[in-house]
Parts: structure tokens; C-alpha cells; sequence
């Protein structure tokens, strides 16, 4: 089962590479705010996997918050990018 985890981190650190590229790259700002959303969901999804290859639900608060916090900025963003629209 180790194996597993490892593999799912390595594929996962791949994405966050990937995200990264498309965050420093990404010719519009819908691009590097999706880009982000991706990054904090990646860490959500990174810790969720060190939790079940510890067996250690210490860190449910911490994916709690981090998960109300990219809700809340997924909706800040496409609020300001349609308000942003209305003004052109």
C-alpha cells in the first residue's frame, strides 16, 4: 500500500509542475486564478493522501479551512472577473 501512496504523491507532484507552468505562463487572469484554485486544491488532495498513508486524522481542520477558503475565492474571483466584464 506505501507504493500506492508514493505513486499518487508523484502524480500529483507532476500536476502541481504543470499548474505552475500554467500559472507563471498563462496569458489571462482567468488562466493563473484557475491556476491557483488548482494549486490549493493539489494541496488539499496532497494532504488528504498523507493523512490516509498515516492513518492520522489530525489534520481534518486544516483541509477544512483550506477547502472554505477556495470556495470563497472561486467565487470572489469569477464574481470580480464578471463584474470586471460589465465594464468593458
Amino acid at each position: 500500500m506505501t507504493v500506492l501512496y508514493g505513486v499518487t504523491l508523484s502524480v500529483m507532484a507532476v500536476a502541481v509542475l504543470l499548474t505552475l507552468l500554467r500559472l507563471l505562463r498563462g496569458p489571462s487572469a482567468l488562466d493563473r486564478i484557475l491556476a491557483l484554485d488548482v494549486l490549493v486544491t493539489m494541496a488539499i488532495a496532497g494532504i488528504a493522501t498523507s493523512m490516509a498513508a498515516r492513518d492520522d486524522t489530525t489534520a481534518v481542520p486544516v483541509l477544512v479551512v483550506l477547502t472554505l477558503l477556495a470556495f470563497i475565492g472561486s467565487v470572489t474571483a469569477a464574481h470580480l472577473l464578471e463584474k470586471r466584464e460589465g465594464m468593458r
